[in-house]
């Protein structure tokens, strides 16, 4: 796999926000500690591409366990925040609210660690979209690094 971004996000604000975190909230359903979506900064005008954030924080309930002493972003949580940004391009793409399950990943890579502090810069992209179901490949991006690549899909429940 690539190590080059999905899409050239040079052009795009990051301070920008399509996205609130309410909006994103009346999206996807996951709460509190499950919740690892920010915000959306941008989505094309077809809904096949978007760029989301996830701030990771000093004070998440992963960070005393998962290293002690040099915590690091599970990456099950990295895919979760990628599948999280991919619902959301599936619902603006069909124009539909639904419940989505997240039914797979494919061909995960893991190239570099994410900390507390860090600004995980979510890209996803279509891959296929159907009715009822549908895939992106996504991306997290620190600092410039592709920090982890993955292929979600997911269907209407």
């Amino acid at each position: 796999m690539s190590t080059d971004q999905l899409f050239d996000i040079s052009s795009i604000d990051l301070d920008d926000v399509f996205l609130t975190p309410d909006k994103v909230a009346e999206c996807n359903p996951q709460r509190g500690d499950m919740r690892h979506l920010d915000h959306v900064i941008y989505m094309d005008d077809g809904a096949s591409k978007a760029l989301g954030v996830k701030m990771v924080k000093d004070d998440e309930f992963w960070v005393p366990g998962h290293i002690p002493g040099r915590p690091l972003l599970p990456a099950v949580l990295m895919i979760e925040a990628a599948a999280q940004l991919s619902s959301i391009l599936y619902q603006y793409r069909t124009k539909e609210a639904a419940f989505l399950g997240f039914t797979r990943c494919d061909k995960a890579v893991f190239r570099g660690q994410v900390v507390p502090g860090d600004k995980l810069l979510l890209l996803a992209k279509e891959h296929k979209f159907q009715r009822r179901r549908f895939s992106c490949d996504a991306q997290g991006v620190v600092e410039g690094k592709v920090v982890f690549q993955v292929k979600i899909t997911g269907m209407q429940m």
